[in-house]
């Protein structure tokens, strides 16, 4: 792994010196996890840098059903909240693939902010932007049909490439639980939309052929 990589990638501390970056890269715990494998739990403590890979973030219903709830991609991180103290009781973080993490602790991180405190309002601007994030997921799924909420999504993820061509972060199974269904419907909206002339599909890679389209269901 090329050296401080992680804070480079990362907008709460790219702004810092390179001998600042440096510095907080050898406070920092270097991991790598195969597919499928668990990167945090509840009652962990600690800020998780995606270096390379992706790492799928999720919550278990009563019942023990999963419930995705963000894909966390390279330059992106999981568990600020935890630096402030507020526990994790209920989320999880699982590779999607091999993954490359950096994990900084509660103390690591509180030796960082003593020496450069304007990180915590970086820290708190970036996370509003995840609660909106957050506030858009409940949006789709407060759409009640399911060709709404794969359309919805299926636009996010272009505005994101500022492209109509653009790869599917997520497995298949993955994306019916972010949109709130099972597998086999989203299969037949896929095709619904493919038939209808405005997506094209093969496998992961999505081409909009009818932006308007997407927009009008």
């Amino acid at each position: 792994m090329v050296q401080h990589l992680c804070v480079t990638l990362v907008p709460l501390f790219n702004y810092l010196s390179e001998d600042e970056q440096i510095e907080i890269n050898q406070l920092a715990r270097h991991q790598q996890f195969k597919k499928n494998e668990i990167i945090f739990k509840p009652g962990d403590e600690k800020l998780n840098i995606v270096a390379r890979g992706s790492m799928k973030v999720y919550q278990l219903s009563p019942n023990g059903k999963e419930q995705l709830l963000r894909v966390v991609e390279p330059g992106s991180y999981e568990g600020e909240n935890q630096l402030f103290g507020i526990k994790n009781e209920t989320l999880f973080g699982e590779a999607l693939e091999t993954t490359e993490i950096c994990s900084l602790s509660k103390q690591a991180f509180d030796q960082v902010m003593l020496r450069n405190p304007q990180i915590a309002l970086k820290l708190f601007e970036l996370s509003m932007q995840k609660m909106i994030q957050v506030e858009k997921q409940a949006q789709i799924l407060s759409m009640e049909r399911v060709e709404e909420r794969l359309s919805n999504y299926l636009l996010d993820l272009s505005k994101v490439a500022n492209d109509y061509q653009f790869s599917l972060p997520m497995k298949m199974i993955d994306i019916a639980r972010y949109i709130g269904t099972t597998p086999e419907t989203l299969s037949r909206k896929f095709r619904f939309l493919e038939d209808n002339r405005l997506i094209k599909r093969s496998g992961r890679r999505i081409i909009i052929l009818n932006g308007d389209g997407l927009i009008d269901l």
